[in-house]
């Protein structure tokens, strides 16, 4: 066994010694220097012998080269391509050179991608109309955003509520107009809505110092006083080609402690400029004016302009000081427009005002919703409105609500519920029909078979009779829809007591 060990062993030892020389050699002739002391082992690399300058200067036969990364943002990723390079230069200078329609469909998307919402509106505006673009914009400016109230288009609400933010805060004798005016080449084709709820009056400036004291005949009355009226939309509203909804309030917000009653002044001067500024605008179609102490004569002012308007289908006064007076010139309005919508909820409309309605109503061939709730037309008036139905034929919405109404006036609705076969709501809450009106009513839905909602909330009438009629209510939307080609549209509870309307 020794001697095969030693047999074994021997040709190893031997193979070692050879490869030692050979490499020791091999070392020796590639030109390295000689060297007294020691070199420390280090690993073996064979380089490519053809790229390696200056290989084999070291003193060891050992030594071989190492690659450290001493960049510790050193990495192996690949040098950027072109097109990407040139993508990130037109993003970095878009606003001094802005270069999109010239771009491959790809290369164009990918600069949409990458632009900032914050760039200037006089380089976006006529220039981008990609969607995504404009909903970035949005976001970022508005935490809620409810882009089906502005037609769906992300880039038409930046524009609507930029513009209502400028009128929003525009301070008249202090604001520059050149500020509102100068967006129009940017917005005119994309502006279609306007909902401003505050016009700010203009800013009290510190009284003069006079030289002499007022005389005793002098008063307070004499003081001038500053001009109160907000900010003109003539010109604004001319260059608007496309605008078709006009909603306006002339109040301020959150005014807290500085609260004075002038500030929500509703002056003549502003509903004479709004009146020739509504009339010129051949395209709207719906104008409210609410919460503004609108009068009856302001109401004349403002109906006057609008006979005869070409595309005018909604009028919301609402909440205002309108009377009798107003009241005849909006009937008359019924008998020269389109109107289609016709809202006076919460004024100060009575028993005349409603029968100069229901005179214009019985030969209307247009107006679809009627809404007169919390005025106070009482029978009179109801009656009036009654009469006229039984021959209107167009009338489909029907709001009574708070207007002091009694039996009288729930007998001649059931005589019209029997032969009228248009309305489909019919509003009487809040008012005094009585037991023996509920019974009416019911009597004159046995023979109804369109009406679809009535609310008869806090009219005193018997629980029974609400019930019954609210029985009939069911069999009629169950026949509409089976008539309906969309069935959706009659999935709401149905009961009794028809929804409230948000609007007024």
């Amino acid at each position: 066994m020794q001697s095969m060990q030693a047999t074994l062993g021997t040709p190893t030892s031997s193979a070692l010694s050879r490869f030692s020389t050979s490499t020791q050699d091999k070392s020796s002739t590639a030109g390295q220097t000689s060297s007294t002391g020691p070199q420390p082992s280090r690993p073996s690399i064979i380089p490519p012998p053809s790229k390696s300058k200056g290989w084999g200067t070291g003193a060891s036969g050992g030594r071989m080269r190492r690659i450290i990364a001493e960049d510790p943002e050193w990495s192996l990723a690949i040098v950027p391509l072109l097109t990407e390079l040139c993508i990130q230069h037109i993003v970095g200078n878009f606003q001094n050179n802005p270069i999109l329609k010239q771009l491959l469909p790809e290369h164009k998307q990918k600069v949409l991608d990458h632009l900032s919402p914050d760039l200037p509106l006089a380089v976006t505006a006529n220039l981008i109309d990609d969607e995504s673009y404009w909903r970035r914009c949005c976001t970022q400016r508005w935490p809620v955003c409810h882009v089906a109230k502005h037609g769906g288009s992300w880039k038409r609400m930046f524009f609507e509520r930029h513009l209502e933010n400028l009128l929003r805060h525009f301070i008249p004798s202090t604001t520059d107009p050149a500020l509102i005016l100068e967006l129009l080449p940017l917005c005119r084709n994309y502006v279609r809505r306007l909902r401003v709820d505050q016009f700010l009056p203009p800013m009290k400036l510190p009284p003069r110092p006079r030289s002499g004291e007022l005389s005793e005949s002098g008063s307070e009355a004499e003081v001038e006083e500053p001009a109160t009226d907000h900010y003109q939309l003539g010109d604004l509203v001319a260059g608007l080609s496309h605008l078709e909804e006009l909603d306006l309030v002339y109040g301020v917000k959150d005014c807290g402690m500085n609260f004075e009653w002038n500030l929500f002044l509703f002056t003549y001067r502003d509903c004479h400029s709004l009146a020739a500024t509504i009339k010129a605008c051949h395209t709207l179609k719906i104008f409210r004016l609410t919460r503004s102490k609108v009068d009856d004569d302001k109401a004349r002012v403002l109906i006057r302009s609008l006979l005869d308007h070409p595309a005018l289908e909604e009028l919301d006064l609402s909440h205002n000081l309108v009377g009798d007076r107003g009241a005849r010139a909006a009937a008359k309005l019924l008998s020269h427009s389109r109107l289609r919508v016709l809202n006076l909820a919460n004024n100060q409309v009575r028993a005349l005002g409603a029968q100069s309605l229901a005179h214009a109503l019985a030969h209307n061939t247009n107006l679809i919703s009627l809404n007169l709730r919390l005025n106070c037309i009482e029978d009179e008036g109801g009656q009036a409105l009654a009469h006229a139905l039984q021959t209107n034929r167009c009338l489909t919405t029907l709001h009574l609500g708070g207007n002091e109404l009694s039996e009288p006036t729930a007998t001649l609705l059931s005589q019209v519920l029997a032969v009228n076969t248009t309305l489909t709501s019919i509003n009487l809450s809040c008012n005094h029909i009585g037991l023996d009106g509920g019974k009416q009513l019911l009597e004159g839905m046995s023979d109804n078979r369109t009406l679809l909602e009535f609310d008869l909330r806090l009219s005193d009438v018997a629980q029974e009779s609400e019930y019954l009629i609210g029985q009939a209510l069911c069999a009629n939307r169950e026949a509409a829809r089976q008539r309906a080609p969309n069935p959706s549209c009659f999935l709401s509870p149905i009961t009794a007591k028809g929804p409230e309307n948000p609007a007024g």
